[in-house]
């Protein structure tokens, strides 16, 4: 059976996706959804420069640590991160959501904390209870489409955040021809996965035009809550979401939602 990941594929070695989907001999194929502008890298970079200024790091998304990746191609700021930002930094906490995050953050040299929180909410409740009212500001570099889940809970409890936009969403230019060269040739997949409500918003419409009377046979599922909340909101049945958001979990969810029902 066939599965369509609205993803784009890692940088470098196997996807770890088409992995595991492949353990349960699901054909996975992925199609990048989404494009990222990078903003505020300067202001970006000057504040990473003073650590003094900040109670620690808070990172929701891979994106927001790509935008640090690239400050550091600069000789200089690689330099001043090596020398002494980077150890200033490690003194205080770097919260993250998932394994991905998690992973680009020990790629910067800095340890992460709270991973396992498989989404905004529950980050919000692990910083919480680490940190004090009223204690040093954190740092939230983010995208301009972060939901104000993590903020709103950390400003009721009185723990000052800053947030800063570094990443603009924006919808993959060839989009909308993937999917369709995917459809005439590939047929309609058993599973859709939407990794986000971004994926959703450009996707789900063109899915549904391109399977037609076939729609009711095409599952979809989700990477996690958040996702799973924008398919409902657009009217569509979600038959599987992630326990969380990794390939194993996500793999072994949707070989359950298509094994066929027992009489």
């Amino acid at each position: 059976m066939k599965v369509l990941l609205l993803k784009e594929p890692k940088d470098s070695g196997p996807d770890p996706y088409i992995k595991e989907l492949g353990s349960y001999s699901l054909e996975a194929t992925l199609i990048p959804v989404l494009s990222f502008e990078f903003t505020s890298l300067d202001t970006l970079f000057e504040k990473l420069s003073h650590p003094e200024c900040y109670g620690g790091l808070v990172f929701t998304s891979p994106r927001a640590l790509e935008a640090i990746k690239i400050c550091l191609k600069e000789k200089s700021k690689k330099e001043a991160w090596s020398k002494s930002l980077k150890q200033m930094w490690n003194i205080k906490p770097t919260y993250v959501v998932g394994k991905a995050t998690a992973s680009l953050v020990e790629e910067i040299g800095l340890t992460p904390q709270g991973e396992k929180a498989g989404n905004a909410e529950k980050l919000a409740e692990y910083i919480c209870s680490r940190e004090k009212a009223n204690s040093s500001t954190l740092l939230f570099p983010c995208g301009a489409l972060k939901r104000e889940v993590l903020p709103t809970v950390l400003r009721e409890k009185g723990i000052p955040l800053e947030s800063l936009t570094v990443y603009q969403t924006t919808q993959h230019p060839d989009l909308q021809e993937s999917l369709r060269s995917y459809f005439s040739q590939q047929g309609i997949p058993a599973s859709v996965v939407f990794f986000s409500p971004s994926g959703v918003k450009f996707c789900l419409q063109h899915i549904q035009k391109l399977s037609g009377d076939l729609i009711n046979q095409v599952q979809f599922a989700a990477i996690g809550p958040t996702t799973a909340e924008a398919l409902r909101g657009a009217g569509a049945a979600v038959s599987c979401t992630a326990g969380n958001p990794t390939a194993q979990e996500l793999a072994a969810a949707i070989h359950t939602a298509l094994q066929p029902p027992h009489s």
